[in-house]
């Protein structure tokens, strides 16, 4: 089960960021933060990307200022980075590129 929490923004849409596993490495997690009009289409979202596990109880690890800057940023509103990381965050294109890669 992913670990994560959602924000309600002032507008009315949420930002909602889960620890999943990587799909590349399943013993490597990341933190997925999206922006999206609800709950359901954020994960919507994730499970379009191949995130099928992906589901939300609760609010345990809600994003954090950063992630919602982040997220919101970002043109396609959808982020992510190695989890428990300082590293700068990512575009979903690269983590689906570093996918393919290890597939060849």
């Amino acid at each position: 089960m992913a670990v994560g929490g959602f924000t309600k923004l002032p507008g009315g849409s949420v930002v909602v960021a889960l620890g999943l596993p990587h799909p590349g490495c399943p013993d490597r997690m990341v933190r997925v933060v999206v922006h999206a009009l609800n709950r359901q289409r954020a994960l919507t979202r994730l499970s379009n990307l191949g995130f099928r596990g992906a589901r939300l109880t609760g609010n345990a690890e809600p994003p954090t200022p950063d992630e919602v800057t982040a997220v919101l940023h970002h043109p396609d509103g959808l982020v992510w980075r190695e989890y428990d990381s300082a590293e700068l965050w990512h575009p979903i294109s690269t983590l689906n590129r570093t996918v393919r890669q290890n597939r060849s």
